[in-house]
């Protein structure tokens, strides 16, 4: 469990975002960091209090959660932290095909979202260097959420989003990322090359061979972890 992090004043009138809804961000953000993990317990006294919220607040925010397949809460025994599925795993890079390839495919030369992924592949660059792979993951994370940028569909951004996060719960299973990163790093590096040359059509082939081998390594990770049985609500 992360240290204390109080949530901001509500500013649930007027259209505002409700402390529930700043309460679900910030456990979101625990979530991709990897400061809350798989399987994890959430008991409602602690993360209140680390939040800085009351107890009603925060069951607003795991019930929100919950709906989103990032918490399982089981009557009498509260919430923890979900564990994906192998079902929702392939559920999610089926989505991301369906988005990012055609998102590279149809992307022009100098939208800006390329300079975002060439800055993500060279912080990645520089952070193999001194083997820094909590770097190299978050930089993973910018690479793919500017791929989705490159749709310029606030939506889309937003979907990426909640795909990562639900990710950060597989690969916290893993916990291995060296063998989730670094395989792509040189590839991300091809597909903004090609990107900046115009050629397209080639990154995205490039890009869905990318996304298959990246399934296929986090499935045979999982399935060694003995992680193939649902985990109620993922």
């Amino acid at each position: 469990m992360s240290g204390r992090s109080n949530i901001a004043p509500g500013r649930s009138g007027g259209g505002g975002v409700s402390r529930a809804e700043e309460a679900a961000d910030e456990i979101r953000r625990r979530i991709l960091v990897g400061e809350l993990k798989p399987g994890e317990r959430a008991p409602e006294t602690k993360l209140a209090e680390s939040l800085g919220i009351s107890r009603n607040t925060l069951r607003e925010a795991l019930t929100a959660l919950s709906r989103e397949g990032l918490i399982t809460q089981t009557p009498n025994k509260g919430a923890c932290v979900a564990v994906p599925s192998l079902s929702a795993i392939i559920d999610i890079y089926r989505v991301r095909r369906l988005v990012e390839v055609q998102a590279v495919a149809q992307a022009v030369p100098r939208h800006p979202a390329i300079a975002r992924m060439r800055a993500a592949v060279d912080a990645a660059l520089a952070a193999r260097e001194t083997d820094d792979w909590l770097e190299i993951a978050t930089a993973n994370i910018r690479f793919h959420r500017a791929v989705f940028e490159l749709t310029d569909s606030p939506r889309l951004g937003e979907l990426y989003d909640r795909l990562a996060t639900e990710l950060r719960l597989a690969f916290g299973i893993l916990d291995d990322p060296a063998y989730l990163h670094a395989p792509f790093l040189d590839r991300n590096e091809e597909i903004v090359d090609l990107l900046e040359r115009g050629e397209a059509g080639r990154a995205a082939e490039r890009f869905e061979e990318y996304l298959l081998l990246a399934e296929r390594i986090i499935l045979a990770g999982y399935e060694r972890q003995g992680n193939a049985s649902p985990s109620p609500g993922a």
